[in-house]
């Protein structure tokens, strides 16, 4: 499977998962607007559309707390499969028991919870191929990243754009129906195409299945993490973005949109005006990002992805500024997982991917839970527009990380790899060419931003 192979079969295992992600990624856009709408729709109530978020990430969390050495025991075309199936069939029993009349509020509750305990090891699961697969089809990590991360942009864009639409001519519970469908065709996309793929199966030399061993490897993921000044940096600061960020997609920006703006289809129109924008800014990132320094681009996009439109939101109570504000912080959001992706993949040594990636996304994700449930609770006290500072304002005070602490700086650092796969400095991160592999996340690495 070496760098050189670039013949069409080798290629085919990244379009699958190239492919999949997509169609994966659209259909998530239709449930992170679809299923918000879904419970305003029924109930009235912001603090349940919280609470119906809170159940649905807080599985996340803990998914992506266990799941590292799962993924790697299991096999990762394995995990891909299955944990689109379960969240194809979560996903679908909602408008099916809407339907019969027979779905009570803890069974969304429930179902919600079934589909992010099986969300994040499939996202996982696919991210971490993506080197080996770079490698197989004879293209560079730097080019993978930003291509994964444009494709996702792009279904994201696409994905919610429909959404809004959907929603305002068949209603939220047909959209859902439609969400369950592509995460089957995703399932299937990764089933028939990285069929035989060896980083794609369950690793055999692992030590015997035993309580000790999968601790022991689930401890050496997150040793890894701690161990890395940057890492630990960057999961932290991404952990109060994607908490505020699931605070706004859950239950701010559709209540704002309900109250404020056109309804669904100025929701379906915003999101997908961010998601334009993110592709947009993936896309520039690749062409010519790696003449700049990371550190300095990533300090300055951070901080325009996020608070700029929760405080425009908070103080206008129409769609133009608003949708210019979502399209601007879309660029520089688009621009900052790519960065992320090349340097978690140039920083964790193969054999320590999944679990490290695995620890990495339990950080990032341990405040989504909290975030919509706070969202929910702060709209209900405090109003929208209180709600939308307050929250805004912690955003900006988790993006001003980069510039405040020094372990940022070894985002710009040569690589610091040691031949057994320890980082010799903690604080220092590999470049992407010191990889032996040619993203982000989610992950999956860190994702911010991702509106």
């Amino acid at each position: 499977m070496g760098g050189g192979t670039n013949t069409k079969p080798g290629r085919l295992p990244l379009i699958a998962v190239l492919a999949a992600n997509s169609i994966s990624t659209a259909g998530t856009s239709l449930t992170l607007i679809g299923v918000p709408w879904f419970v305003l729709e029924t109930t009235g109530s912001a603090g349940r559309a919280g609470l119906v978020a809170f159940c649905a990430t807080l599985p996340i969390v803990l998914a992506a707390l266990i799941g590292g050495p799962v993924i790697d025991r299991a096999g990762r075309r394995r995990v891909s499969v299955v944990s689109d199936t379960v969240c194809g069939l979560a996903v679908a029993a909602v408008p099916l028991l809407y339907y019969a009349n027979a779905l009570a509020f803890w069974m969304l509750c429930a179902l919600m919870a079934l589909n992010g305990l099986f969300h994040t090891p499939g996202n996982t699961a696919r991210y971490v191929l993506v080197p080996d697969l770079a490698e197989h089809a004879g293209t560079t990590l730097a080019r993978a990243a930003s291509l994964f991360d444009a494709v996702s942009r792009g279904a994201r864009m696409t994905g919610a754009a429909l959404a809004g639409v959907l929603i305002a001519l068949v209603g939220a519970e047909t959209v859902l129906l439609l969400d369950a469908a592509t995460f089957l065709v995703s399932a299937a996309l990764i089933a028939a195409g990285v069929r035989g793929v060896r980083a794609a199966e369950p690793l055999k030399t692992a030590a015997p299945v035993s309580l000790r061993t999968y601790r022991r490897e689930l401890r050496e993921g997150y040793a890894y993490l701690f161990g890395s000044r940057l890492l630990l940096g960057i999961v932290v600061m991404v952990l109060f973005m994607n908490g505020t960020d699931q605070g706004w997609n859950a239950v701010l920006l559709p209540v704002h949109a309900s109250a404020e703006l056109g309804g669904a289809r100025d929701l379906g129109l915003l999101t997908a005006l961010f998601g334009a924008g993110g592709l947009t800014g993936a896309l520039l990132y690749g062409a010519v990002g790696h003449r700049c320094s990371r550190r300095a681009v990533f300090a300055v996009c951070v901080v325009l992805c996020g608070a700029p439109r929760f405080l425009v939101a908070a103080l206008t109570g129409t769609t133009l500024p608003l949708a210019a504000t979502m399209a601007l912080s879309g660029i520089a959001g688009g621009v900052l997982n790519p960065i992320l992706t090349t340097v978690i993949y140039g920083s964790v040594p193969d054999a320590l991917r999944s679990r490290v990636s695995g620890a990495i996304t339990a950080g990032c994700e341990l405040a989504m839970p909290v975030g919509g449930l706070a969202a929910g609770l702060l709209v209900e006290s405090a109003g929208a527009s209180g709600a939308l500072l307050a929250m805004g304002a912690v955003y900006l005070i988790a993006t001003l990380g980069p510039v405040v602490f020094p372990a940022w700086r070894a985002m710009d650092d040569p690589p610091a790899g040691e031949p057994d796969g320890r980082v010799a400095d903690p604080a220092g991160v590999s470049s992407p060419g010191s990889s032996p592999r040619g993203p982000a996340p989610a992950a999956s690495p860190p994702r911010p931003s991702e509106s």
